[in-house]
């Protein structure tokens, strides 16, 4: 028991290190970037004037989907109460499927104020990922396939955390002031690019801490077995 205590201790630290620094990025994000939402008078609400109404569904299952998520990951909370797990798990996906192909429309009439069309390509592509993940996700569940699902939904979630990781780059470096199209881009590409990559690193990491050492054998038995026959 306490050979396997120790085994999954590290596990568990790198985990609330990793949500931890998520949070963290989440909460630099939302007083950066998104601080307009309380402040009625904000300049940049002249800037969503056109699109004000498409943008309120989409930020409400872009929130439940980036808070639910970590819930999901949670063995205790799967093993325990497997019904919350369940609703909970159901909101992500619903949340997902919709935010996806909001984003795109979006960013499309966002054109009409000066985005390039490059950036909706860009977003396509980002809710594509993430429309697909998902759904992959919620096949396997629904057939029992729990090790895939888990698999399929930590990609989701990496897709899904591009549009924290896209503001925090860009605020912590600096290069959202001045604003430049280019550099944005670049960025927005890059953080889409590497969004897979990154859901998958996390899937190897998680099986390779789960991994039990192999058994070792009986040194009578090795020795008996290389002992030349008398």
């Amino acid at each position: 028991m306490s050979e396997a205590i120790g085994r999954q201790q590290p596990r568990f630290r790198a985990k609330y290190v990793v949500f931890a620094f998520i949070a963290a990025m989440t909460a630099y994000v939302l007083y950066h970037n998104e601080r307009f939402l309380i402040d009625p008078a904000h300049p940049i609400w002249q800037h969503y004037e056109p699109f004000k109404w498409w943008l309120l569904p989409h930020g409400i299952a872009g929130a439940c989907a980036l808070i639910l998520a970590p819930m999901q990951f949670s063995e205790r909370l799967r093993s325990r109460f497997t019904t919350l797990h369940r609703v909970t798990g159901g909101i992500y996906v619903t949340s997902a499927l919709i935010l996806a192909p909001l984003g795109v429309y979006i960013q499309y009439l966002d054109e009409a104020q000066g985005a390039a069309r490059s950036f909706t390509i860009a977003t396509v592509v980002d809710a594509t990922l993430l429309m697909t993940t998902t759904a992959i996700g919620l096949v396997f569940a629904l057939k029992g396939m729990f090790q895939q699902h888990r698999q399929w939904m930590i990609r989701s979630y990496a897709v899904s955390l591009t549009f924290i990781e896209i503001r925090f780059i860009l605020g912590v470096t600096g290069l959202d002031q001045p604003f430049d199209w280019a550099t944005l881009e670049v960025v927005v590409w890059t953080c889409v690019a590497l969004s897979i990559l990154v859901g998958d690193l996390a899937n190897q990491w998680y099986d390779l801490a789960s991994a039990r050492p192999r058994p070792v054998r009986m040194q009578r038995a090795d020795t008996a077995a290389l002992s030349p026959a008398e």
